[in-house]
């Protein structure tokens, strides 16, 4: 291979140069050497930090800590931060049901999405189907709101290439919350005005331009938590 990745934590830092010529020498300059730095993590426990020393062999492990708050919290805070940015990670925070917990915030705004669609069969007695979505007249979708939310979708394709080309997952993890925060507000505004609710039973039409709206953003919400590795739960009680 012609470039090689290592993951080093921080205080290995004054090594990367003695580690990169000696990659230089022994593939003939041909290899480069690329090493991604991460700062440690502090755990938090009731807003304490939990403390640890290796030398006095008392420490948490990442097992226990998955075990205690699950694999998809643990997944989506480690990567909703900059590798070289410190990590607070906080047990009570990360299995929390509020705006101020990402991994929540966003599997939640999946699972809402989920739900306009088993509101709109209630309303409509049946699905509504892959063909009508395909057709769906977009151009019905005028407010700020909803012209808010396609740009961001918009965005997703250009957003996971940019992540990959500089090994940044975090951005993923902040354009997801971004895109969940886009939903959850607008969501907001048809509890205030029954005019921009998703789902309206007196203009079908209407209803399928914004369910494809809906089925664009859940499928891209979708996508963002599988490259995190993280479950898209179509409801959340």
């Amino acid at each position: 291979h012609d470039i090689l990745i290592d993951v080093w934590v921080a205080d290995l830092g004054g090594y990367i140069q003695l580690k990169k010529a000696a990659v230089a020498a022994i593939s003939g300059g041909k290899g480069a050497l690329d090493v991604e730095i991460c700062q440690l993590v502090k755990l938090l426990r009731d807003g304490q930090e939990v403390k640890m020393s290796k030398r006095a062999g008392t420490f948490v492990t990442l097992r226990e800590v998955v075990d205690e708050v699950g694999a998809d919290a643990v997944r989506f805070m480690m990567l909703y931060r900059k590798n070289d940015a410190p990590l607070d990670f906080d047990l009570a925070k990360v299995v929390e049901q509020s705006k101020e917990n990402p991994v929540f915030y966003v599997q939640y705004a999946h699972a809402r999405s989920a739900s306009v669609f088993r509101q709109a069969k209630e309303v409509f007695g049946a699905e509504i189907t892959a063909a009508e979505l395909a057709t769906a007249k977009l151009a019905l979708l005028t407010h700020e709101g909803e012209r808010g939310l396609m740009k961001l979708i918009a965005q997703y394709p250009r957003l996971i290439e940019q992540a990959a080309t500089n090994r940044e997952p975090h951005r993923v993890a902040f354009y997801l919350y971004e895109l969940a925060s886009a939903l959850h507000g607008h969501w907001s505004r048809g509890k205030e005005d029954v005019s921009l609710r998703f789902v309206n039973d007196k203009n079908r039409e209407l209803t399928v331009a914004r369910l494809a709206l809906v089925d664009a953003l859940m499928s891209v919400l979708g996508s963002g938590l599988r490259v995190l590795g993280v479950s898209a739960p179509l409801e959340m009680r």
